[in-house]
């Protein structure tokens, strides 16, 4: 069967297709290029919106797999597994990637041991193995501190998971023709075993950290949870929101949704300011890739300082409050 050999996974939220799903695809395209073989993105959920559908191809992909029913709609991993594990079957992939999400987290491992093949999570940098065809899968090891990479020489497909924001969406091509393909639903995929019976939100999610255009960034320089208020004030001037070091978070000062690094989420924002934040590898791995890095802090060795454009050597209780009034003057979005 000529089909796709690399495969995305994308992630649906309600009726809309997520940003890392038009992500995934430029990992994809890279590869099946290099292995002279087609893309295909994979869509399982309820009502998908279509021009989402058909902006996967626009992005990228040259066929897209839907399973689409009421019974798909709610992200429960049996079966959205079922779903998957078919379709692999059917159709033999070679790889397979999907996005670091809480979904990819979950859905990944659960297809990955059922198949007895290998993932690994939180990739950096995807290539191929001239001369095998293999996957070079690169993640940072031991707390941030080597890269290691990895393969899957002798089981297949060959899965691996990639960070949301790690990689820009293709750029898109409304000329781009591709099939999207309608999977017909089997009773069997669904488990019956889990049920949702209801949904609790969060309070205080950091919901938008990885879509923001600016992130005020606060480690544990702010010495307390109170303090955070400097940069909440600051942050309300740009139209933009608050991002942690992990001390932070283990402190228990602000919750962990708004964590940037290794353990957190990745970001890329067009500002990111940091105060406090000394730049510990694995705290910089989450941020490193932002258009404009501003480093606040009282050490003029601090490693933040190294991927910093703009560095302020001084007291961030001195120097927060007096951008904040200097930005409010002038208007902090411009």
């Amino acid at each position: 069967m000529n089909s796709a050999k690399v495969w995305t996974i994308a992630e649906a939220g309600g009726r809309r297709l997520k940003t890392v799903s038009y992500e995934l695809p430029a990992r994809g395209r890279a590869l099946a290029e290099k292995l002279g073989t087609r893309l295909a993105s994979v869509v399982i959920g309820d009502n998908i919106d279509h021009n989402d559908l058909k902006e996967l191809i626009h992005r990228g992909a040259d066929e897209v797999y839907v399973a689409d029913h009421p019974e798909l709609g709610d992200f429960i991993v049996e079966n959205h597994s079922n779903v998957l594990l078919d379709l692999i079957k059917f159709y033999s992939p070679e790889i397979i990637i999907a996005g670091a999400t809480t979904a990819g987290r979950t859905l990944m491992p659960h297809v990955a041991v059922r198949l007895q093949t290998g993932l690994t999570a939180d990739c950096t940098e995807l290539n191929i193995e001239e001369g095998t065809g293999n996957l070079l899968q690169t993640r940072p090891a031991i707390g941030g501190n080597i890269l290691a990479t990895i393969k899957t020489p002798h089981h297949r497909p060959q899965m691996a998971t990639v960070r949301p924001k790690s990689t820009k969406p293709l750029s898109r091509d409304e000329s781009r023709k591709g099939k999207i393909q309608k999977v017909d639903f089997k009773p069997e995929w669904i488990d019956g075993r889990v049920k949702k019976t209801g949904f609790r939100k969060i309070e205080d999610t950091g919901a938008g950290i990885q879509e923001a255009d600016v992130v005020i960034a606060g480690g544990r320089g702010l010495k307390k949870a109170e303090n955070f208020a400097l940069l909440r004030e600051l942050a309300k001037v740009f139209g933009g929101v608050i991002g942690v070091s992990r001390d932070v978070v283990d402190r228990g000062w602000v919750p962990y949704p708004h964590q940037v690094g290794l353990s957190g989420k990745t970001v890329t924002p067009k500002l990111y300011l940091a105060a406090g934040i000394s730049g510990a590898i694995q705290h910089l791995a989450g941020m490193k890739t932002a258009e404009v890095v501003v480093a606040v802090n009282t050490d003029p060795d601090a490693s933040i300082f190294k991927v910093a454009d703009f560095g302020i050597v001084g007291d961030l209780f001195t120097v927060i409050p007096a951008l904040t009034e200097r930005f409010k003057k002038g208007g902090g979005k411009k």
